[in-house]
């Protein structure tokens, strides 16, 4: 029975207009690319995200969950399954004196949160402010920017586990470390977060969330579709730079790009495919152990079928 029929037949009180079949993924990542997702579901709530994990549970559905996909390259033959895209849209503020606790649903844009921060004079999150992608997202791969990480205003995090029980972490069950946490390993999906920020100035936030911004824009190349930083930082070294040095700016295969403005980015020129830029992630890694005998590691996560 097709994934289609299995949904159908169990008669889920999740609206159907949040199901799609056959969806192409290029329209749902930041890189543009992916091939068609056998089921594609939009999760704004937990009761729905229960339902949909049973099902697939009973049926042996592989499931693959999803944020805003900024930090993921789907492949091009797509990914089979159920993807759940979630979107759960929550934030609350909770003012404990100068602490001031957010409670933030998993769906919820970073920059969305920033401006709502901003709009409090909440300070505490200006670094994160431009980090494409949602807040779950965010906690799962621990991102960061500017010397700061969703670890140092994680306070606890609110999870389903693929059974459908729910988990409360603390900051200290996380796991925390460059770019991982303890959901890589763990089948756990992120619901929603509490973060803990300090009252500050509006003018000093909104500065510093401006003057990062223009680093940004300086600095990387956000006029086109990309994945984010496509490469780790090294532990004794700076991807991005050894790959400037190994004069690989420009370098391509197809639509897929060693960006100009920023080594560390493989860019989406036009209709780059998913094995475009593998082939180039291929090459760069080939160079850089050639010329600087370094292993360089993704950053991204590459999903999907082979």
């Amino acid at each position: 029975m097709s994934i289609r029929e299995l949904i159908e037949k169990a008669n889920l009180k999740i609206e159907k207009s949040k199901i799609l079949y056959d969806e192409p993924m290029d329209k749902h990542t930041t890189f543009k690319i992916g091939g068609p997702a056998d089921c594609f579901i939009k999760i704004d709530n937990i009761n729905d995200l229960r339902e949909i994990l049973l099902l697939a549970k009973r049926n042996n559905i592989p499931i693959t969950v999803l944020g805003n996909g900024s930090n993921v390259l789907v492949r091009d033959k797509g990914i089979r399954g159920i993807v759940l895209s979630i979107r759960i849209e929550k934030i609350e503020m909770l003012n404990m004196g100068n602490q001031i606790y957010a409670v933030v649903g998993a769906g919820i844009k970073m920059i969305v949160l920033a401006h709502l921060l901003l709009r409090n004079s909440i300070q505490g999150f200006e670094e994160l402010s431009g980090i494409p992608g949602t807040v779950g997202g965010a906690i799962r791969m621990n991102a960061g920017a500017h010397g700061k990480e969703m670890k140092d205003i994680v306070d606890s995090v609110k999870c389903m586990d693929y059974d459908g029980n729910i988990i409360e972490l603390k900051n200290r069950d996380m796991e925390f470390d460059y770019r991982k946490s303890i959901l890589k390993n763990k089948k756990y999906i992120v619901l929603e977060t509490i973060l803990k920020f300090t009252k500050g100035n509006e003018e000093e936030i909104k500065e510093k969330m401006q003057s990062y911004a223009n680093y940004r824009k300086e600095k990387q190349p956000i006029e086109y579709p990309s994945a984010g930083s496509t490469f780790k930082r090294g532990q004794d070294f700076i991807t991005a730079q050894l790959i400037d040095e190994a004069g690989l700016k420009g370098e391509h295969v197809g639509d897929a790009e060693v960006s100009e403005k920023h080594a560390g980015f493989i860019i989406n020129k036009g209709n780059a495919k998913a094995q475009d830029v593998l082939d180039l992630i291929d090459k760069v890694k080939e160079n850089i152990h050639e010329k600087f005998d370094k292993n360089i590691e993704l950053e991204i996560e590459v999903i999907g079928e082979n």
